[in-house]
């Protein structure tokens, strides 16, 4: 039977970052994607956290978008002997072989925010992605059924070198195209998970599409850049904006009524969980193979419930 793999929200600490791992006690390494978006520092908050409360060093190695980057940190880690490896990938397939030296050195991968298909990790903790597009997907056919007289024009701003904001387009796709109604999805945009790459990718959509009735945007930086374009266009009027990951500026959005719902995860509780897990698998337990992390629609409505993370 598998050990219980709590959530509960801890006390914010310091990170370590780096590849040098202390011989003195257990160590975890954590291998993120970038520390520019907030939802990566969230994870990290909450590994730090549970890091802390468990007694156990933790070490973060930032790729800053590079894949490559990621498969030489975990073979780093490796040689090194940690205790056990956290895993947030870009590239989901380019990365296995580095997942399956590291099971083969004894070290356990937890996969966390990216889903790792057939990969040899223990366990991946985070969302279903695609079923969340599905669900923002919805709420999206929702809006335009009851507010934009069921005929709509929707551009997406997507991360193509993002398994898992791709996972996300799909879902939303696949509700929209199936709604029976009169809505037409134009291009899909490639921002590479970076805000100004995001921005310049917006904006060039709307130009490309006069018109435009609504943006989705398959992640945090893909967000702050639709909204960043749809402001600097000045069609905040016009262009109501779905998609990921809460930020100040989607809130503000939210409170002009132009951003009109955002898919929020819990980030600080994946990074919880997945220390979690790693210290049940370091001390000889077992976890669930999948371990979903529910998400939460922000609209007008519930917003209010998070406006103290960016205050």
């Amino acid at each position: 039977m598998s050990k219980s793999i709590g959530i509960a929200a801890l006390a914010a600490a310091g990170l370590m970052t780096g590849l040098s791992a202390s011989a003195s006690a257990e160590t975890i390494a954590l291998v993120t994607i970038n520390q520019q978006a907030l939802f990566f520092n969230q994870i990290n908050d909450g590994a730090t956290a549970a890091a802390e409360e468990a007694g156990v060093d933790l070490v973060i190695f930032n790729a800053n978008n590079v894949p490559s980057a990621q498969n030489d940190a975990i073979e780093t880690y490796i040689s090194q002997g940690v205790d056990a490896i956290i895993l947030v990938a870009i590239d989901v397939n380019g990365v296995k072989p580095a997942i399956s030296q590291s099971v083969a050195a004894g070290i356990p991968v937890i996969a966390i925010d990216a889903q790792i298909p057939d990969g040899d990790n223990e366990t991946f903790i985070g969302v279903d992605n695609t079923q969340a597009g599905r669900d923002i997907g919805q709420f999206f056919v929702d809006y335009v059924d009851e507010e934009m007289g069921r005929n709509a024009t929707v551009g997406i701003v997507g991360a193509l070198n993002s398994f898992i904001q791709n996972q996300r387009v799909d879902g939303f796709v696949e509700v929209v195209e199936g709604s029976g109604m009169s809505i037409e999805i134009l291009n899909t945009v490639d921002g590479q998970n970076v805000q100004d790459v995001a921005l310049a990718a917006a904006e060039n959509l709307m130009t490309a599409n006069p018109g435009m009735d609504a943006i989705y945007a398959s992640g945090e930086p893909a967000l702050i850049g639709a909204i960043a374009a749809v402001e600097s266009q000045g069609l905040t009027d016009s262009v109501k904006v779905f998609g990921w990951d809460l930020t100040a500026q989607a809130i503000n959005g939210i409170d002009e009524g132009w951003v009109v719902a955002v898919v929020q995860q819990d980030p600080y509780g994946e990074g919880v969980a997945a220390v979690e897990a790693a210290m049940t698998l370091i001390e000889g337990g077992s976890v669930d193979p999948i371990v979903y992390i529910p998400i939460d629609i922000v609209t007008s409505d519930n917003v209010d419930g998070y406006r103290g993370m960016f205050e």
